[in-house]
């Protein structure tokens, strides 16, 4: 059985970059939770539609389809400043507090450089939907770089968001992993 974690929401102690990224990462957070709740409320005036009314409906299945993959998206920064992915650490707590801040450094920068290459590809992606006019398949045909803009836009908060922990940790600001000195 294991302990509870400490870790909670990152500091941002007086640094400004770091004030803006977690004023970036919350608003990002509002958006998503927005994106949800009309979700949410689309498949209930769809099922409204359909049993209701008992007519065809169009664009909602999709609509709800890409609000929801944009809404984990771009939700993904407002989930690392929370701490809230998931985390094993039985590593960190078992270090002391030196060697935990070279493991938070270590997996930061690897993360980071990992959402570079997936930011840069889901750009690469999303602009080519773009300038090639791509739609949907669907009786809708909703232009596809639309719900594909949140690919780059989610990637790119979340590499800010992975930047500023890294920051805080090399700063002093926050501690390694969100784990305070026992």
């Amino acid at each position: 059985m294991s302990g509870h974690s400490t870790a909670t929401t990152a500091k941002v102690g007086n640094n400004p970059f770091l004030r803006a990224i977690a004023g970036l990462s919350t608003l990002a957070g509002w958006i998503s939770a927005a994106m949800i709740v009309l979700a949410v409320a689309i498949t209930c005036q769809m099922i409204f539609v359909r049993f209701v009314l008992n007519g065809s409906t169009i664009w909602q299945t999709e609509a709800v389809i890409y609000l929801m993959v944009a809404a984990t998206l771009i939700g993904l920064p407002y989930v690392q400043r929370l701490r809230g992915h998931v985390n094993v650490d039985l590593v960190p707590l078992s270090l002391p507090m030196g060697a935990r801040k070279v493991l938070a450094i270590f997996t930061l920068s690897l993360s980071i450089a990992i959402v570079a290459v997936m930011l840069w590809y889901g750009y690469d992606y999303w602009h080519f939907a773009w300038a090639r006019g791509w739609t949907s398949d669907t009786v809708w045909a909703v232009r596809l770089w639309i719900p594909y803009l949140a690919l780059p836009v989610g990637f790119g908060l979340l590499l800010l968001q992975l930047a500023a922990d890294l920051i805080a940790v090399i700063t002093g600001v926050d501690a390694p992993f969100g784990l305070e000195d026992s």
